[in-house]
């Protein structure tokens, strides 16, 4: 039977809590939803766990864009759904997207919190949807959705090493204005908690503005902590 939601999931090297995150996603796969994996060259055991935990594991090249892009092209159903693997959906997560995408050309994402007990963390995921909100960008921890046809439509994320999400919100919002849920998303507070509340936030603003103003996205990758893969 063609499942009518998939769930994509981009790992790297997230073998120690993968297994849990994974495990959280049963719910929705009792219910019919498809989990995708896929690794982007792991050197823990994430493409193993992930075997044993989703529907499909792949691998792909590295880079959030390269993976999403694989996994949607392994789905077969209407409406895609992109999770960080650090964030938690909320129980009635597929419900509330298949019914969003039964409007014409339909793309959102979700409110987000993140899962910290210090109230600056909690003013930034408020601010982070209200952002969202007004400017109908997403990010990637917010959980973005989309019809299938429309990321046909789009050709899918482009291939950037960093700020994909938000060069894919752009492409999406010349087609239609996001489904912006207020439902929350639960996503990890471990890279602020790593290297600092303040410092991280600021981190993200210089380098979304540098991105806005022309940077290279492979230069900003490397500041915010990734390695681009080589250029094929």
């Amino acid at each position: 039977m063609k499942p009518r939601l998939c769930i994509i999931v981009p790992v790297l090297n997230e073998g120690p809590q993968l297994a849990e995150r994974l495990s959280a996603l049963q719910i929705f796969r009792n219910r019919g939803v498809h989990v995708v994996v896929v690794d982007g060259g792991s050197h823990d055991d994430s493409l193993a766990v992930a075997r044993e935990h989703a529907d499909l594991a792949l691998l792909a090249p590295r880079g959030r864009a390269a993976q999403m892009n694989a996994g949607a092209a392994a789905c077969p159903a209407p409406v895609l759904l992109f999770l960080h693997a650090d964030t938690v959906l909320p129980a009635q997560a597929d419900q509330l997207v298949v019914d969003a995408c039964q409007r014409s050309i339909a793309w959102g994402r979700f409110d987000v919190h993140i899962d910290s007990d210090r109230p600056l963390l909690h003013w930034v995921a408020r601010l982070m949807n209200l952002r969202s909100r007004l400017t109908g960008i997403a990010t990637g921890d917010q959980a973005i959705f989309m019809r299938q046809e429309l990321f046909q439509q789009v050709g899918g994320f482009p291939d950037l090493p960093l700020m994909e999400d938000i060069a894919m919100s752009t492409l999406l919002n010349k087609l239609s204005a996001p489904v912006c849920l207020r439902t929350q998303v639960r996503t990890s507070a471990r890279r602020w908690e790593k290297h600092g509340a303040w410092r991280t936030i600021w981190l993200m603003w210089r380098l979304r503005a540098a991105y806005f103003f022309g940077a290279d996205p492979a230069q900003l990758a490397i500041q915010y902590g990734y390695r681009p893969r080589d250029p094929q």
